[in-house]
């Protein structure tokens, strides 16, 4: 009797070289799919370093080998995750996804700086480098699905996918991937969406993988040392130009180095020596003003997104009673969503803590992730 060869599914695996990636890897080919793990190579992997061993960013290159810029892409993290690969036995590539990483992120990040607002790389990462461009090399490859080690949930539900929050509340990273599209969500596979964070260190130490330990990158992978301001000295040195610090009446009372260096709610790096904390409740790029104020001035309760992606529905009619977050580690809360045109009003039941242009606001209905945007402006 002759028996019929099932093709396993096909699975390409994003391997960052960290623990997550590794075990949601090897999780994977556990339950039997044909997995293969592939690295984006997306940013320089070494970064040469000064006399007193800071990232010396004007001798940026990704030849030079005088130093290691600890992130996703860097060069260890290749041999971390080349290594996990080996000792799982699944294929491994490192694939160069530079140039479009360098428009789609890196660009826009200076770009939106420069403009006085906050962008969320992250987000942008998973939108048009993990779920757009390395989506497309897995089709590329026959693959079946793509999987990440994200800490959220896939699934379908009535005809449509949808994303829900993980099980371990506390590493739940729903919020960078609400702009994933119905096509990249129905071939999206997230296997730490139902473990904690403390079981998945367990199993990479069962499965004797060194990355067992491994701490958790805590910057943005293509800023060494989470210098911004060396970053933007290097990139973009132009547009760096001093300028006022206004208090909320319109009083000058200092001067800042360059709008790049300071976010809404920040409350450090103005050199102002003042009795009562102050924070930076707005940046004019058009006159090039910081402005400052109280905790109280930083507070606001309604925002307009723009850039909408809708996950768990196809539109939104009529005021919405949801649930709310205006930045990956804020606390969910109550809101109402008001539809207009292509954009979306937002107004907490409770004030904010510094509504910020250019950041992400998502919404929740329970677990499922309804939709999100980018800010465009909001109240204080």
């Amino acid at each position: 009797m002759k028996v019929r060869n099932i093709k396993k599914k096909r699975v390409v695996v994003a391997m960052s070289g960290g623990v997550d990636s590794s075990v949601a890897a090897a999780l994977l080919k556990d339950q039997g799919y044909d997995v293969i793990g592939i690295t984006m190579q997306i940013w320089p992997a070494f970064v040469p370093r000064t006399s007193a061993g800071k990232p010396d960013l004007a001798k940026l290159s990704s030849d030079d080998p005088s130093g290691k810029h600890e992130s996703c892409c860097s060069l260890s993290a290749v041999e971390d995750a080349r290594r996990v690969a080996d000792l799982i036995g699944i294929p491994y590539y490192v694939l160069n996804f530079q140039d479009i990483f360098k428009k789609k992120v890196i660009d826009d990040f200076i770009s939106e700086y420069n403009r006085g607002r906050t962008p969320n790389p992250c987000i942008r990462c998973n939108q048009y480098i993990k779920f757009d461009a390395l989506l497309k090399k897995a089709l590329e490859l026959d693959a079946d699905h793509i999987s990440t080690g994200h800490y959220a949930k896939a699934e379908k539900e009535g005809g449509r996918y949808v994303l829900k929050k993980a099980d371990d509340r506390n590493k739940d990273q729903s919020y960078a991937l609400y702009t994933l599209s119905q096509e990249a969500l129905s071939m999206t596979l997230l296997p730490l969406g139902c473990i904690e964070k403390k079981e998945t260190r367990k199993i990479a130490k069962k499965l004797g993988l060194a990355v067992a330990d491994k701490p958790d990158s805590q910057e943005i992978c293509f800023i060494p040392g989470n210098d911004y301001a060396e970053f933007f000295k290097r990139v973009s040195p132009e547009t760096i130009k001093p300028g006022p610090i206004v208090d909320v009446k319109g009083n000058v009372i200092g001067m800042h180095g360059g709008i790049q260096f300071f976010t809404i709610g920040q409350r450090k790096g103005m050199g102002l020596a003042r009795p009562e904390p102050t924070y930076v409740v707005k940046i004019d790029q058009k006159t090039n003003t910081l402005v400052v104020g109280s905790k109280g001035d930083v507070l606001g309760d309604e925002l307009i997104l723009g850039e909408i992606n809708l996950v768990s529905v196809d539109k939104i009619e009529g005021p919405v009673k949801v649930r709310a977050k205006i930045r990956y580690n804020a606390e969910d809360a109550d809101a109402t969503l008001y539809p207009l045109d292509d954009k979306i009003k937002l107004r907490f039941d409770e004030p904010q803590h510094a509504i910020t242009p250019g950041q992400s606001a998502v919404f929740y209905r329970g677990d499922v992730l309804v939709g999100g945007g980018i800010i465009e402006k909001g109240t204080s």
